[in-house]
């Protein structure tokens, strides 16, 4: 079992979606079997009205 991680800064639209995107299917070309997860960091906490700082 093999796992690939994508991250990101906290910056949104970075592409992180389409680029696990287009790696999973290029691996699904390949015959691996493949599945994504989308992992959330604020676990019932709005990142809106946190301070800059925090997060």
């Amino acid at each position: 079992m093999h796992y690939v991680f994508i991250t990101g800064g906290v910056s949104s639209s970075l592409g992180k979606g389409l680029a696990s995107a287009a790696i999973a299917s290029l691996l699904q070309l390949r015959k691996f079997k493949v599945r994504i997860r989308k992992l959330d960091p604020y676990l019932n906490v709005d990142p809106g009205t946190m301070s800059p700082y925090q997060h």
